[in-house]
This record gives structure tokens, sequence and C-alpha cells, in this order.
């Protein structure tokens, strides 16, 4: 443990009033760019919204990370504030509070994870390193679920770990066990994890390791063809190249029993529990170079044995041209997402909000972090949006929360990535432009 004197600046920052809520924007007036963007704007798309595909070139547009300029801040809805609390972490990214109230980022870069205590007011009064020498460490997750952990699980980019954990601990002196050893790893690195309610499974998330599977075989190597892979491997899972990618897997603790829960999820990145429904949401990250608006974005609840499109496939039955191998069969099995989004806008991190310091209104949806792509001329995402539930089902909107990460054309400040909720209710969001942590809360 270490003072937090060199690395945090607990400087609040006053955010100037939003703009009023508009009419949820339908249809073309719903496509944009950042300019586009401002607190309480809301977007619905619908399947039919869609652009059709248009192969062409990829379309760099890669932003260029500066300082925050001083005069620079977040913009948010009347009556929140934002307080950057933690800064100069070398690429933060899955955030996840202990039971204790304690931050673990994933400060996957540098190889590490990282923890932080808040005190009274609600801001970090220390912090350490609780376990180095990892591999891209991503999605973080306590077991068994409930109030007293007895380990940690870390998602590396090729395997997943644990530690053992006492509450409080700010620093593991254990070496790491690995649960399962091998997870391909190239390409899609960001591997999630979370565990079922009941503590008898946890999900993983692995992206795939290319953009359409171009390297993949025409047909499964193994006896038996595309009907016995999938008898294996579930309905419309990848093969060859991809073998055991773009899916969203289950294990027992232990690492055993091995299971594919869902399939054709391109890049699961941030992954989930509903805490009404107790059911999986993960967001996920399209394909590109099928145009600036093709194909849409989502989140979803992952449903067990679905389909969902990759590499075949998105957004439902519309098929990609490019695909090396055919899949005619599988055209009316892709299940549609929940919530789409705008292509592009690169959704990293998910968390339901379940504290009680925000209004009542917005207790039980959705926060998502929008790290923002270079396949898009007008720059979109850079942002962190709301998902609308009611009833424990989502709207199909998303409503623009916390903006103003982008300074121009050419160069953004901030690149939100990991989303939590703190034990005092306040929202919690790292973002790798700048390397820096921010505190959202509510006074009305």
């Amino acid at each position: 443990m270490r003072s937090l004197t060199a690395t945090l600046v607990l400087c609040s920052i006053l955010v100037t009033p939003a703009l009023a809520v508009e009419p949820v924007r339908t249809g073309k007036d719903a496509f944009g760019s950042w300019k586009d963007d401002a607190p309480g704007t809301i977007r619905k798309f619908v399947v039919n919204d869609m652009p059709a595909a248009a192969v062409e070139e990829d379309r760099s547009n890669p932003a260029s990370p500066v300082a925050r300029p001083d005069h620079v801040q977040p913009k948010l809805p009347p009556g929140y504030q934002a307080e950057l609390i933690a800064r100069d972490i070398e690429n933060p990214r899955a955030l996840r509070v202990a039971p204790n109230g304690d931050l673990f980022v994933a400060d996957s870069k540098a190889n590490q994870v990282r923890v932080y205590r808040f005190g009274a007011d609600g801001r970090p009064e220390s912090s350490g390193i609780f376990a180095k020498d990892l591999r891209q460490p991503y999605g973080i997750a306590f077991y068994p679920p409930g109030d007293k952990p007895t380990h940690i699980y870390i998602a590396n980019s090729n395997s997943v770990v644990r530690f053992p954990y006492r509450d409080g601990d700010m620093e593991t002196h254990a070496a790491p066990q690995v649960i399962v050893d091998y997870i391909p790893a190239a390409h899609h690195w960001t591997r999630d994890i979370v565990f079922a309610p009941d503590g008898k499974r946890f999900y993983l998330s692995v992206g795939s390791g290319s953009n359409i599977a171009l390297d993949m075989s025409p047909t499964p190597w193994e006896p038996g063809g595309v009907a016995a892979w999938e008898e294996k491997n579930g309905l419309g899972a990848a093969w060859d190249t991809e073998e055991g990618r773009a899916q969203v897997l289950t294990f027992d603790p232990d690492g055993k029993n091995r299971k594919t829960y869902a399939t054709g999820l391109r890049n699961c990145a941030g992954l989930t529990l509903n805490p009404e429904t107790r059911q999986p949401w993960c967001v996920v990250n399209e394909r590109d170079g099928l145009g600036p608006d093709t194909p849409f974005e989502f989140a979803t609840e992952v449903k067990e044995g679905a389909f969902y499109g990759w590499p075949w496939y998105f957004i439902g039955n519309h098929e990609d041209p490019r695909t090396t191998s055919k899949r005619p069969d599988l055209a009316e099995k892709v299940t549609v997402p929940d919530v789409l989004m705008q292509a592009h806008s690169a959704p990293l991190g998910i968390a339901f909000y379940d504290g009680s310091m925000f209004p009542e209104e917005v207790r039980g949806d959705a926060f998502v972090t929008m790290h923002g792509s270079w396949n898009r001329g007008g720059r979109t995402g850079y942002k962190v949006v709301r998902l609308p539930f009611r009833d424990g089902k989502p709207t199909g909107e998303y409503v623009d929360f916390m903006t103003g990460f982008v300074i121009g054309e050419e160069q953004v400040w901030g690149r939100p990535v990991g989303v939590a909720v703190a034990r005092d209710g306040s929202l919690l969001v790292s973002e790798d432009g700048n390397g820096t942590i921010w505190r959202v809360t509510y006074r009305p």
C-alpha cells in the first residue's frame, strides 16, 4: 500500500448543465458523429435503419490522444458532477468493485491489476498493485459471489488464473493458479469474466481472431463436417483459426466442464449480469469494412445456445459478402440483439446501476462505455451512454450520459473503457487515452 499523493488528482470538476432532453432520435436522424452528442440525447435504432453493406477499403481515421486541456471537462446531465480521482495509469481498462468497496483496475498493457481503497468522502486514500506479471489482464471476478469471496479470478488474454483473497487484501503474495490454461490470444485480446449468481459456473467471453475469418478453411477438417462440428461446439461455431473464438464459454469454478454458451459474437468485450433477471449481458464490437454505418454495434442479453451471426451474418440474416465459406443454412437462425448502436462506436464496458445515489428513474438501467473506432470518417463513440430498462427489459434506446472527450476532428483526450458502480452509488469510469479514472456523483 502506498500514498496517492503523486498519482491522484482530487480536484472536483463542476459540470456545466447539459442540453434539455430531446425527443427520441430515430431513423436517419439517429445517425451522426461526435458533433451530435450531448448529455440527454436519445437514440433508437431498429434493424431496418441499417444501410445495406457496401464492401469498401477500410477507412482509417484513428484518434490522436492528447493531454486533456485545463479548460476541457466531461459533460453530464444537470445534477451530475465528475471528479478526476486517479491518473498516470498506463492502460486502465476493466473495473470491478470488491464487496468491501475496493476498486480493482485491470492495467492491461502494464500486465498488472491495481487496487484503490476509498475514504469516507468517496475518494481514493490508498492504492496498491494486487498482482503483477500477468498477460494483458482484463476481466476480474470475485468468487464465490456474495460478501465473503475467497478468490479473485483474472482473465488474461491467453488464460484464466485465480489468487486467494481475503476481505481487504491490497496485494497478493501467492502465485497465480491456472484455471483455464489455453485461450487463443492473437488479435482481439479482451477477455471478460463473470460468475453465475449461484457460483456454479463462470462465463468467459473470447473475441474473434480476425475481422471476418478469411483465414478459416471452408469447412471443418474433422470427420463429419459442419454437422459434427456444431454438435460438439454449438450452432454457428467457427473453426480452424477461429476455433473457440467469437463465443461466450462457461466453466466450472475449477476450470473444468467447458461448454459453449453462445456463438457468433465477434468481440464481446464487456460481460456482466443483469441483477434483475440474473442473465448475462454483453456489449459487442461488430466488423469493419462494410461502410460507415453498417453493421450496428450492440448490447444484448446472451441467450444460451444462441448464434449471433459472426462471421457469416450480422444483425439478423444480413449476409457478409466477403466470407470465404458460405452458410445459407444459418440465415434464419441468427438471434437479433436487444439494443442496436451506431456502427464503429466500439462499446467496451457495461454495468447495471444497482446503487441508490442516482435518481430513481436511472436505477436498473445499464451504463455502457464507447471507446470510439478508427473505421469511420465522422468520428463516433468516445462517450458513456445509458440503456434504459423497464421491468428488467431494455427499451431499445440509448441516452448520451457522459460526453466531451473529443476535442476536434483529429484529437481526443479520453477513450472510455471500464465502468462500475461504487459501493456509495457513484459511477466509476476509466479511460485509456490519458490513463485516468473518473467518479460521477449526483446532487440534485
